[in-house]
C-alpha cells in the first residue's frame, strides 16, 4: 500500500478517506502463490554480494510481496472487489558513511545486482555532501528465522461471495433499524516480507491484517439534517476469525449504551445498533459548552493517544527531520534530558511495543532486522524515552534500536515509524460503570471522530461517535455536537483515573501517513476507559456572527 497510489473506489470514501490500491490487479486465486524461501535467499545473497563488491560496508535487502483485497458495498449493492499484488526488491547500503537506496521490480539476479550497485553509487554521491557518517546501533545476526501472524482463518481462502454477503447483511441490518444509507468495506492485507543483511540475518515474515469499517447515515427528510455513526470494530493483526462474532468477545459499554468488542467482531449487530444510533442523533440534545469531566472509551482514546503521544515522541520528528512535511514536536530533547518533564499525571504510563498479539503493529522483526520489544515512553507521567531506529539510538544514549524502522513497500526506503503506543491499564480495580459513579458533571465518549492537532502535536480538538451526558454519577441522555479542546500536556495531566486491565483493548489506524515522499503505516493503540477532569467542551453546531 502506497499513499501516493491512493484512489477513490467509486463513491465510497467515508468523508475524505482515500483507499490505497497499489500494484497489478490479479485474480483471487493468485493470492495463494507464495515465493519459495530458498529463492528469496538466493536473490538476497545476490544483492548482498553485489553491494559489498561495489564498496558497501553494510547492506540490507527487503524482498516483498504485498497482497491486498478490498470489498466495498453501498446499501444493498456490491460496488467493487479488488485484488492487487505488488512485488519487488529494495536494497539499502552504507558506503563511505552515507546511505544509498535503490529498488527494482526486476526480480532476476541481474536486476537485483544492478539495483545493489545503483544503491552503492547513490551512497557514494551522498557521502560527498554528508558531514557526519551514519552510526548504526549493533544488531546480532539471527541466521535463518521466520515469523508469522498467528491467525486461525486465512482471509485469502474465504470466498468473495461470503464476504460480500456479510457486508450486505450488515448494510441491511443498519437500514432496517433507522439508517437511510449504509456503506461498508473489507480491507484485507497480506505482506510477505523477506529481510537479509550483512549482519547475518535472513528473516522471513508473513503478516496478515484486516479491517471491516462501515458508516450508517440517517436523514431527516423534512429538514435535510443528517447524522452518521461509524462502526465500533477495530482494525486488527488477525485473520478472518476476527469476524466470527463470538459472544465471549462482547462487552457492554458503561450504562449499556453500546456493545463493544474485544477479540472478534459482530459486524451485523454493530450495524444494527449504528442504524438506531444514527437516527437517535437526529433528535439528540445539543451539548452546552463548558468544562466537563470526560470519560473516554478505548474506541475513542486510541486516536488521541496516536496524535498527542505517538507522533510527538517519534525521534525523527523531535529532531526536525519531519518539519518540512509533518511538523516537529513539543516534546523536545531538553525536556527528556531533564528527566522530570511532566507529560501527564502520575497515573499515566505509556508503553511502546510491537509484540501485542492481534495488534496491527505486531511483527517479529522490523525492517532493519531488529527483534521487536516493549519499552516505556512515559513513566508515572514523566517523559522517559522516544521511538528510535538503528541510526538514531546513539542520539538518546541507547545501545540498541527500538525496532521502529519500516517501509510501506519494497520500493520505499525504511525509516522511523510508530510502534503500538498504548496507555497502560489502571493498577486499581475499576470498571467503567464504577468510574461513572464518581463523575458529577461529565460526558462519556465512545468511538473516534474528527480531529485537529497542530504541527507540534500540542494544541488539539477531538470529536467522537457517541456522546452521553453524565450527571450525578449516572449516564443520561444522548448528546450531539460535542468536541473537546486542550493542549497535550494539560490533557494528560488531567487524567484522574484509568479502568483496570479487564477493560483494556485496542483501536488503531490502517492509514497513518508520514514521510516525504509519503508512506503509510498500520498501527494499534490500546487503553482502558480513562477519566480526564475539567476539559473544555465546545458545541460544533454553534454559529459565529
Amino acid at each position: 500500500m502506497e499513499r501516493r497510489s491512493f484512489l477513490n473506489i467509486s463513491t465510497l470514501a467515508f468523508g475524505s478517506m482515500l483507499i490505497p490500491i497499489a500494484g497489478r490487479a490479479i485474480a483471487a486465486e493468485e493470492l495463494m502463490n507464495p515465493m519459495a524461501v530458498a529463492a528469496k535467499k538466493a536473490l538476497a545473497d545476490t544483492a548482498l554480494n553485489a553491494a559489498t563488491k561495489a564498496g558497501a560496508s553494510y547492506c540490507d535487502v527487503r524482498i516483498g510481496r504485498y497482497l491486498n483485497q478490498f470489498v466495498t458495498t453501498r446499501d444493498l449493492n456490491v460496488e467493487n472487489v479488488v485484488n492487487t499484488e505488488s512485488a519487488g526488491v529494495g536494497v539499502r547500503v552504507i558506503c563511505n558513511g552515507a546511505y544509498g537506496f535503490a529498488a527494482t521490480s526486476d526480480m532476476t539476479p541481474d536486476g537485483i545486482a544492478n539495483a545493489a550497485r545503483q544503491a552503492v553509487a547513490i551512497a557514494k554521491a551522498n557521502a560527498k555532501l554528508q558531514t557526519e557518517p551514519v552510526q548504526l546501533a549493533p544488531v546480532k545476526g539471527v541466521g535463518e528465522v521466520a515469523w508469522a501472524t498467528p491467525y486461525k482463518k486465512d482471509w485469502r481462502t474465504v470466498p468473495i461471495k461470503d464476504k460480500a454477503e456479510l457486508l450486505i447483511a450488515a448494510n441491511k441490518a443498519g437500514m432496517d433499524n433507522g439508517a437511510n444509507f449504509m456503506q461498508s468495506m473489507l480491507f484485507q492485507v497480506n505482506q510477505q516480507k523477506y529481510f537479509a543483511s550483512t549482519d547475518g540475518s535472513y528473516i522471513d515474515q508473513d503478516l496478515h491484517r484486516l479491517w471491516a469499517p462501515f458508516n450508517a447515515t440517517a436523514v431527516d427528510k423534512a429538514s435535510g439534517k443528517f447524522r452518521s455513526r461509524n462502526g465500533l470494530g477495530a482494525p486488527v493483526g488477525m485473520g478472518y476469525e476476527y469476524l466470527d462474532a463470538r459472544p465471549e468477545h462482547k462487552i457492554k459499554a458503561a450504562g449499556g449504551v453500546a456493545t463493544l468488542y474485544t477479540h472478534s467482531y459482530d459486524m451485523i449487530e454493530d450495524a444494527r445498533a449504528a442504524g438506531r444510533d444514527a437516527k437517535r442523533k437526529l433528535t439528540a440534545k445539543s451539548v452546552t459548552p463548558g468544562k466537563y469531566d470526560l470519560m473516554l472509551s478505548p474506541e475513542h482514546l486510541f486516536l488521541t493517544i496516536h496524535e498527542s503521544v505517538g507522533h510527538p515522541t517519534e525521534l525523527d520528528r523531535v529532531l526536525g527531520y519531519e518539519a518540512n512535511y509533518a511538523g516537529t514536536s513539543f516534546a523536545t530533547l531538553d525536556k527528556w534530558q531533564s528527566k522530570k518533564f511532566k507529560y501527564g499525571s502520575p497515573v499515566v504510563n505509556i508503553v511502546a511495543d510491537k509484540t501485542t498479539p492481534g495488534s496491527l503493529g505486531a511483527v517479529g522483526y522490523d525492517d532493519e532486522g531488529v527483534r521487536c520489544k516493549q519499552w516505556d515512553i512515559i513513566k508515572d507521567g514523566i517523559l522517559v524515552n522516544y521511538q528510535a531506529t538503528r541510526d538514531q539510538a546513539h542520539i538518546i544514549g541507547e545501545k540498541e534500536s527500538h525496532g521502529c524502522s519500516y517501509a510501506d513497500s519494497w520500493s520505499n526506503v525504511q525509516f522511523q515509524r510508530m510502534p503500538n503506543v498504548s496507555l497502560a491499564a489502571g493498577k486499581q480495580k475499576m470498571s467503567p460503570d464504577e468510574m461513572v459513579k464518581g463523575i458529577k458533571k461529565g460526558i462519556y465518549i465512545v468511538g473516534d471522530g474528527s480531529f485537529s492537532i497542530d504541527q507540534q502535536r500540542y494544541n488539539f480538538q477531538f470529536g467522537g461517535q457517541l456522546f452521553y451526558e453524565i450527571k450525578d454519577g449516572k449516564i443520561g441522555e444522548m448528546l450531539e455536537d460535542v468536541a473537546y479542546q486542550a493542549n497535550t500536556q494539560e490533557f494528560w495531566s488531567a487524567c484522574a483515573g484509568i479502568c483496570d486491565e479487564r477493560d483494556w483493548r485496542m483501536g488503531g489506524s490502517f492509514f497513518d501517513g508520514k514521510g516525504q515522499p509519503p508512506q503509510i503505516s498500520i498501527v494499534s493503540h490500546g487503553s482502558s476507559t480513562a477519566r480526564f477532569n475539567g476539559i473544555n467542551v465546545i458545541n460544533t453546531a454553534r454559529k459565529i456572527g
